[in-house]
């Protein structure tokens, strides 16, 4: 049976970064989902909707603001209980928290008890996407797509790739790496929505000859995302120098091994030089900024401004748990701080861009998730607006959708999530 959903809706037809930012979407204060067969079929006023569908059933969430499910663009789910950990930059937060974590997940029991409370989590707090790295086992990767294929998500992932300056219990060869990553990408890509991403961790932890086999598979496989990372710190930076000491700059270290493309999603990207944003632009990889966890390792402010005028395709993602939050409502507000210092106010048309059809569009699933539009997949959250009683009192001085949704984003958490569907079957909360 087909299902109308009321409330306020919110329809992107634009990236507002590329126009004035409100007139990039629709809203209407009395508005509608049509869902049949999980699928989006029609968006619009309510009256309109429920006129033309007498027969679907209605689910009426009041003024709740309804909007296409969070994408998160880049998690560690093996990182979900070392979240929060005290006081570290990145390559002494790898040592001291995530090699020693993620040598637990040679376990299935610990892998699928990780992943299953890694996805309450992100449920809770509105995501209903993801793209994530799990660790060197193929353990973490089965019990990643087995959680999510039980959910009926659409999200992505990858066995973590390193063969050097990483521990030996977690320690791969150029051989494992592409036969481990060619069959679990044989396994799980295109099992229902969920779909294999190569991913090498980044080119300290890579050798040459690593990331030439992965390479080798991104080129055979042209249908596969590839994610890493790339210019977090400054530190690292210099370390890549003196570990590649014949490359241009720390992009070249992927570009000249075959994982620059058009669907390689790169981490951080902060302190980027000018050869490297112009051949990002011009191949079209994706970037993406994760405010919570930059701040929360001192790593630096990412330039969404400048980024964007170069014309870079951006996405936005918690880092869990490198960032400090599980909530794409506290990644948009660290998003907003972060441009605030870099010179630039982001509009929450923006925020809410970038947290949803960005995203998405890094993903390569920009025509599938990401925006209340007919032909998309239901994925939806209902968004409170009025969850606390700090939020509510300034959402009563609102004077439009923009002023209304604003304190959500900055002051909102996993009480703003009053309801989500996955695939149009609403998730119990």
């Amino acid at each position: 049976m087909s299902e109308l959903i009321l409330g306020q809706t919110l329809s992107f037809h634009g990236d507002p970064f590329d126009a004035p930012p409100p007139d990039s979407a629709g809203h209407e204060t009395h508005g509608a989902v049509l869902v049949d067969d999980g699928m989006i079929r029609a968006v619009g006023p309510a009256d309109r909707l429920r006129a033309a569908h007498p027969g679907a059933a209605v689910t009426d969430m009041g003024d709740a603001l309804l909007l296409p499910g969070f994408v998160d663009a880049h998690v560690h789910y093996p990182q979900t209980a070392i979240i929060a950990s005290w006081g570290k930059r990145l390559l002494d937060w790898l040592n001291s928290y995530t090699f020693p974590e993620e040598a637990r997940f040679g376990d299935p029991d610990h892998a699928a008890t990780i992943a299953a409370r890694y996805f309450d989590l992100a449920l809770a707090h509105g995501t209903t996407s993801m793209a994530s790295y799990a660790t060197i086992h193929p353990t973490s990767v089965d019990a990643f797509f087995a959680e999510a294929g039980r959910r009926g998500l659409r999200a992505m992932a990858g066995k973590t790739c390193m063969d050097r300056n990483c521990p030996e219990n977690l320690r791969d060869s150029p051989r494992s790496a592409y036969d481990d990553s060619k069959a679990l990408a044989d396994k799980w890509h295109g099992r229902g929505r969920l779909g294999y991403v190569i991913t090498p961790r980044f080119s300290p932890t890579s050798t040459p000859e690593q990331l030439a086999a992965l390479g080798a598979l991104a080129a055979e496989r042209p249908d596969l995302a590839v994610q890493t990372h790339l210019s977090e710190q400054t530190d690292e930076i210099a370390w890549v120098r003196s570990l590649y000491p014949q490359a241009r700059d720390y992009l070249d270290t992927y570009e000249a091994h075959g994982l620059l493309t058009p669907r390689t999603l790169f981490g951080h990207a902060i302190h980027l030089e000018p050869r490297e944003t112009a051949r990002l632009a011009e191949v079209g990889a994706a970037l993406v900024h994760c405010p919570t966890s930059n701040s929360f390792i001192g790593s630096g402010l990412f330039d969404m401004a400048a980024r964007k005028a170069e014309g870079q395709r951006v996405g936005l993602a918690t880092d869990t748990g490198g960032g400090s939050s599980f909530s794409m409502l506290r990644t948009m507000a660290a998003a907003y701080e972060i441009g605030q210092l870099s010179g630039t106010a982001l509009h929450p048309a923006q925020l809410l861009w970038l947290a949803t059809a960005g995203s998405a569009e890094t993903l390569g699933w920009g025509d599938r998730i990401g925006r209340l539009a007919s032909g998309h997949e239901a994925d939806i959250i209902a968004l409170d607006l009025t969850s606390t009683p700090v939020i509510a009192q300034r959402h009563a001085r609102a004077s439009d959708i923009w002023e209304a949704v604003f304190p959500t984003i900055m002051m909102g958490d996993d009480r703003a999530i009053s309801a989500v569907w996955i695939a149009g079957t609403r998730v119990a909360q």
